[in-house]
């Protein structure tokens, strides 16, 4: 290597590690650290929206990168909901090529009209870089989510009408991407507070970009932040919120146990013909566990990444547990069959 090739390296290296001198910053990475290395993380892919969050975690990824040798892809994400969304995006990749990150633009099309558009945005911003990951042939995707994303993610889904199982998805460090069994989404954060993010980056890159929308009312976000700031002042503390959080995860551990013995004890699955036969007892389990239960088959024998949404699932339950004693439906890739007692689930189009 050459010596100036060498001088280069050596700055870098230098320009993080002292970073990582000031004891704040040290134990932060440590922490993130110690998460990678627990899920066996080498490469990975890490998502940039250029807010303050990605781009503390941007630092966070390029020190791992260094210190352990590994190779870490950085996406920035054109999603093009702001006249100025390019721009912006150019204006990211070339500061963070400043600190000796390199970074790919990955652009979503313009969106004109859309119910949900953060939503729409947001699965199509996963789509892309689900399959950029699997183009560089790594399997973790990285996250900036944090404490404060925990709390709102919670109280947004609970005034969704999510169920349990909805309301602890969001706590998991690691989750697979709805889109393909093969990536993983890591949020090595999630106990972070964003003023320690705000801490490590106006010490180590002192940008970001702004998005206006956090200060727009009419987002349900943005209306949950404010209700959680209020009630931070009549003493609501995160280690609260994660008491309570940890209750509810024991209890969704405990209808798992229940959801797999009633696929196991009250149902058949005939591998040659990809068909389940429930038993009548199946059906006479308590609610959830049907739900879930009914809600897995049904993934699994329509092979779908995702699962059946939950309306159309209980439309079918309630028909099924009705006294027609012939039914035939399809729903998700599967051929849903009531015969008497019997409920025969198989694959469409075998």
């Amino acid at each position: 290597m050459k010596k100036k090739n060498l001088s280069v390296k050596k700055t870098i290296h230098n320009f993080y590690f002292k970073k990582l001198d000031d004891p704040k910053i040290k134990r932060i990475y440590l922490n993130f650290k110690k998460k990678l290395s627990s899920y066996d993380v080498n490469n990975f892919c890490v998502a940039v929206s250029g807010g303050i969050d990605s781009l503390a975690l941007s630092f966070l990824a390029k020190s791992y990168s260094l210190e352990n040798k590994v190779k870490v892809y950085f996406f920035i994400v054109d999603h093009k909901l702001r006249k100025n969304s390019t721009n912006e995006a150019i204006l990211v990749k070339k500061k963070l090529k400043s600190f000796h990150i390199s970074s790919e633009i990955l652009t979503l099309k313009k969106i004109k009209k859309f119910k949900n558009l953060q939503s729409y945005a947001r699965n199509n911003r996963y789509k892309l870089i689900t399959q950029k990951s699997l183009n560089k042939k790594t399997n973790f995707v990285l996250t900036a989510h944090h404490e404060d994303d925990l709390l709102e993610n919670f109280f947004i889904r609970l005034l969704r009408g999510s169920g349990l199982k909805g309301l602890i998805s969001f706590s998991k460090i690691k989750s697979k991407v709805k889109f393909d069994d093969r990536i993983f989404i890591l949020r090595p954060l999630l106990d972070v507070s964003k003023n320690d993010l705000k801490y490590i980056l106006k010490n180590t890159f002192n940008f970001n970009i702004e998005d206006p929308s956090n200060l727009d009312d009419k987002f349900l976000r943005v209306k949950v932040r404010k209700l959680i700031s209020t009630l931070v002042k009549d003493g609501l503390t995160f280690n609260k919120f994660k008491l309570s959080l940890s209750s509810l995860a024991k209890s969704n551990l405990a209808i798992d146990y229940y959801v797999q013995k009633n696929i196991d004890d009250n149902s058949n699955y005939l591998n040659l013909s990809k068909t389940v036969i429930l038993k009548k007892e199946f059906l006479k389990q308590p609610d959830e566990i049907v739900f879930r239960s009914f809600s897995d088959l049904i993934k699994k024998v329509g092979k779908r990444r995702v699962y059946t949404r939950g309306l159309k699932v209980e439309n079918i339950l309630n028909q099924l547990k009705s006294k027609k004693k012939y039914i035939k439906k399809t729903l998700s890739g599967c051929i849903i069959q009531k015969l008497e007692n019997s409920v025969i689930i198989s694959q469409e189009n075998r």
